[in-house]
């Protein structure tokens, strides 16, 4: 899977984690692309190092989404975890 490939798993990554940590994070699209592209890069690297499988080369494989998807949420709830929750503030 080329770097356009990771992007787009990134930005739909990005965006599931977002639906299930909804909140006013800064940043909005780019901000949520961001957090995906790292995020799968970060599942990726997770899923090869500690739990034995390597990231497939193909674009429509559930673990490689499943630990995109994974690395998008820690990076999310770390966010959260160092500036707070921005659910409570208005």
């Amino acid at each position: 899977m080329g770097i356009i490939g990771w992007i787009v798993l990134g930005l739909v990554a990005g965006a599931i984690a977002k639906i299930l940590l909804p909140g006013r994070d800064p940043g909005g699209l780019i901000g949520t692309t961001l957090t995906g592209v790292l995020g799968a890069f970060l599942g990726g690297w997770i899923s090869a190092k500690w739990l034995d499988h390597p990231i497939s080369k193909k674009f429509f494989d559930g673990p490689t989404w499943l630990a995109a998807i994974g690395g998008a949420l820690v990076l999310l709830i770390a966010y959260r975890l160092i500036f707070g929750n921005s659910r409570d503030r208005r």
